[in-house]
């Protein structure tokens, strides 16, 4: 028999809306973990509804207090916060799993009372032998032989010890729900066997407290992987249970975002590749605004040939609706991409305040940073602003100009031309030439183009910029690359400019 959705299914709009962010606590989290909290969190914005924070954790030999930490200081990085919750507290508390055994018990009494479910004492070795006696697929699993005990036969087993598990009486008709990213799914009947709830011994699973959880917050909307997308068959039959025990008022819309691939073939992102560690890409320099932008473009556009944007215009424009079911992949190239264009739209103060953590963390400044490490970051942070796509090249950049001692990179050293010396030891001379009182950017510039560009008729070196400037790079740095030439020499100031071109006059012999 075929089926339409139910006619239960939730119609919220607007203020209604009721989404939820519900991870274990097992691990690190990872950038689909985050896709996924996001997506929710820029639906629940949109419409000015509510995004739900709890946490699942029944698994007691994988769940962990560390996980939950990791899982919060996560989301306060990321400024995605939430309305009802772990740590905010809610007209549905509890919000960990560990802490509402006796309200799933009260449900699971609902639906015994309602009929919905039954008592089954079948073992998996039982199970398996049906299955052979009767030429049936052992992967075809559970029989459904249990829906029709008698009481005798309930009591004969009882009488041996066996504790019964419950499982839930699935309707014999296809399940069909519209995906609001994937549009009509149906479930034939059949398709699936009656499955457990609670185990014997009253522990409850996952296919039981989720949905559980979902209808007694009251949450709307389900936005969650494709991954998750096979479960749905079974939450859509217990949820028609819920309804008819009183336990809830309505079915919720479903959502299965596309899978994340890796960088390269068609598999998914693996939790353990280095990109999809959140806290790595954290310590490599990603601003909460960049990293953002670019996983909403994991499944969803703003607009054509516009991939960059602010949280604001993010939930402006977003809609559950108009993401892609296709997968997308992670390219690390991009995400870094945008990441710098959102370094460049930060104001300079709010800027140089987000390098001090990895300038401590490379033990470049002082935790906090001196009055004149802070004057000197103020001054300098202007000159990387439009180069950088990480924060933390932030000491690599920088580094230079907080100590006078540093060693010369290799390349940098392999990079210096036949005539370095000539050109440093003209470049001193030059300098020297500038007054103290105006050794300004523009005045060195002035300075070095006469001793090192002017062509040789006219007194200089005759040198192409490349060439002139990039042994005095080395020098002020011990970097190929660094902050422009001529304000990092302001910033050194004349007596030290001079002093480091000279030392890779000595270095070099």
């Amino acid at each position: 028999m075929s089926s339409s959705p139910d006619p239960r299914t939730t119609t919220a709009t607007g203020a209604d809306v009721r989404v939820r962010f519900c991870p274990s606590p097992t691990g690190l989290p990872h950038v689909g973990l985050i896709r996924t909290v996001l997506f929710n969190w820029a639906y629940a914005r949109h419409n000015g509804g509510k995004l739900i924070f709890r946490i699942e954790d029944t698994d007691a030999a994988r769940d962990s207090e560390e996980s939950y930490q990791q899982l919060l200081d996560a989301l306060r990085w990321l400024k995605i916060d939430w309305d009802e919750g772990v740590e905010v507290g809610g007209p549905h508390a509890p919000y960990r799993q560990s802490q509402r055994h006796d309200i799933y018990r009260d449900v699971l009494d609902k639906l015994i009372a309602a009929g919905a479910v039954y008592e089954s004492y079948s073992t998996a070795e039982e199970i398996d032998a049906r299955n052979e006696a009767n030429g049936r697929a052992k992967q075809l699993g559970y029989d459904n032989y249990d829906r029709g005990l008698t009481d005798e036969q309930k009591q004969a087993f009882r009488a041996e010890g066996r504790e019964p598990a419950w499982r839930l009486r699935v309707p014999d008709e296809d399940l069909t729900y519209v995906d609001l990213i994937r549009g009509e799914v149906t479930f034939p009947a059949g398709s699936f066997p009656d499955f457990v709830l609670v185990r014997a011994g009253g522990v409850p699973l996952y296919p039981f407290v989720n949905p559980v959880d979902d209808a007694l917050m009251g949450i709307t909307h389900v936005i969650r992987g494709e991954d998750l997308m096979p479960s749905t068959a079974r939450q859509l039959a217990l949820y028609r249970a819920l309804v008819d025990a009183g336990v809830t008022t309505f079915i919720p819309r479903f959502a299965h975002m596309p899978l994340v691939l890796g960088e390269e073939g068609n598999k998914k992102l693996s939790k353990r590749d280095p990109k999809a560690d959140l806290f790595l890409q954290r310590d490599k320099g990603f601003i909460h605004e960049g990293l953002l932008n670019y996983l909403a473009l994991l499944g969803w556009s703003i607009g054509p040939d516009r991939d960059v944007f602010s949280l604001e215009e993010l939930v402006a424009a977003f809609d559950i609706v108009d993401v892609n079911p296709n997968p997308a992949r992670f390219d690390q190239k991009k995400a870094e991409s945008i990441n710098g264009d959102h370094i460049r739209m930060l104001a300079p103060d709010d800027f140089a305040a987000r390098l001090v953590p990895y300038l401590v963390a490379a033990a470049v400044v002082e935790e906090p940073p001196t009055p004149a490490q802070q004057a000197m970051l103020s001054a300098a942070a202007p000159l990387v602003q439009e180069r950088m796509q990480l924060l933390g090249d932030a000491p690599g950049l920088l580094g230079f100009l907080f100590t006078n001692d540093f060693a010369y990179q290799d390349d940098a050293l392999a990079s210096l031309p036949a005539n370095a010396n000539e050109v440093l030891v003209a470049s001193v001379g030059a300098l020297e030439l500038v007054p103290d009182t105006d050794f300004s950017a523009a005045a060195v510039q002035d300075a070095l183009a006469g001793a090192l560009i002017t062509p040789a008729e006219d007194g200089g070196l005759g040198l192409k910029p490349r060439v002139a400037y990039g042994p005095l790079r080395v020098a002020l740095s011990g970097r190929r690359v660094s902050p422009p030439l001529f304000e990092s020499m302001e910033l050194l100031g004349k007596a030290e400019t001079i002093r480091r071109l000279g030392a890779l006059v000595d270095a070099r012999g």
